[in-house]
Formats: structure tokens, sequence, C-alpha cells
């Protein structure tokens, strides 16, 4: 137990490294102050334009790939690389260095399943971009690909350790997009590439 929270702790400091927050105060700036207020590439995109998203999105993945790749490398078991991947995405969604106000844990949860296991990350990605490509809303989108790595972690593991995993940052994503939600419901939602609705 002692080296499950040791693990959880390490990617909770990892993963509470918000680059999306980084780069707006290097320009002066916060993030959360534009857009949706969400301290992620989306509002990165939305609000600085696609370089800094991307180097945002690839830092966000980077953390998290560290936090599983050197628990794996020091301890080498799936339950406590589980418990890192699961702290890299709480330290995303409630950064300790950012008075617990971070992003929605996207690309995060995205990248520790694809350090965890590809496939079921693969079957997220590829709803993802369905459905993105017939909504054009990067919200719904995120919330289907949790739904779907859920459903796929079981159908490949049943109940394990990462099958449990996957369904804490599903549900995790689901109520980090309660706002996104609401919006959908009343049609008040933006689509990608359209500007924000302030």
């Amino acid at each position: 137990m002692s080296k499950v929270i040791l693990c959880l702790i390490l990617g909770y400091l990892l993963g509470s490294l918000n680059f999306a927050i980084i780069y707006s105060k290097l320009r002066g700036d916060d993030i959360r102050n534009h857009g949706s207020g969400n301290a992620g590439a989306t509002n990165v995109l939305r609000t600085y334009g696609k370089l800094p998203a991307a180097v945002v999105f690839l830092l966000d993945i980077s953390k998290g790939v560290i936090a599983v790749l050197l628990v794996r490398w020091v301890f080498g078991t799936s339950l406590l690389e589980c418990s890192a991947a699961l702290g890299a995405v709480l330290g995303h969604n409630f950064p300790v260095y950012y008075k617990f106000a971070g992003g929605k844990g996207v690309s995060t949860s995205l990248a520790v399943l694809l350090t965890l296991h590809y496939p079921t990350a693969l079957v997220a990605v590829a709803t993802f971009i369905v459905v993105v490509l017939i909504t054009k809303y990067v919200s719904l989108s995120s919330i289907l690909a949790a739904v779907a790595a859920m459903v796929a972690a079981f159908v490949f593991f049943k109940v394990n350790e990462f099958s449990v995993f996957c369904f804490i940052i599903g549900i995790l994503c689901i109520v980090r997009h309660h706002a996104n939600i609401k919006r959908l419901i009343s049609g008040t939602e933006n689509k990608l590439g359209q500007k924000r609705k302030d």
C-alpha cells in the first residue's frame, strides 16, 4: 500500500505541472481568464493559436508518459503503473501548484492510456476522431472517447486494476465536462473552429 501511495503522489506532482497555465504566465497572462476558463490545450487553441496548443498538448502528454514509465522502470507492476497514471490525471485536473484549478485531463488521460495499454487508447482515439469529424464538438468527442475507453478496458480485461483505472478517469472526464454537457443540451456549446461565444 505504501508503494501505491508513493506512485500516486509521484504521478500527482508531475501531473500538477500545467503547461497551459505555464505558457500563459510566460506571456504575462492567465489562460483561465479566457474562453472557457479551462487550463487545457483546447482553450489554448482558441485563445493563442495552433502552435501554442500543439506544444501544450505534447507537454501534457509527456508528463503522463514520464510518470508511468518511471514507475515501470523502478517497480514494474501494473497496479503501481495505474496508480502513477491516476495521480498524473488527478494532478492535471487539480494541480497543487495552481490552487487546484487545472484542465479536464483529456490529453494526460490519453497519454497514460497509450503507455499502459495502447489498444484501449486506440479505441478512444478512433471514437474521438469519428465524433469530432461528424459533430465538430471537442467536448462531446472527449466524453464519448472516455466512455469508449471504459468499455474497451472491460472487454479486454474484465475487472482488474487497469479497467478500474479506466472507469475512474472516464467518470472524472465526464464530471469535468459538466458545464460542456449543459451547453450541449442547451445548444450553446462551441464547435471546433468556431469563435467562443462570451
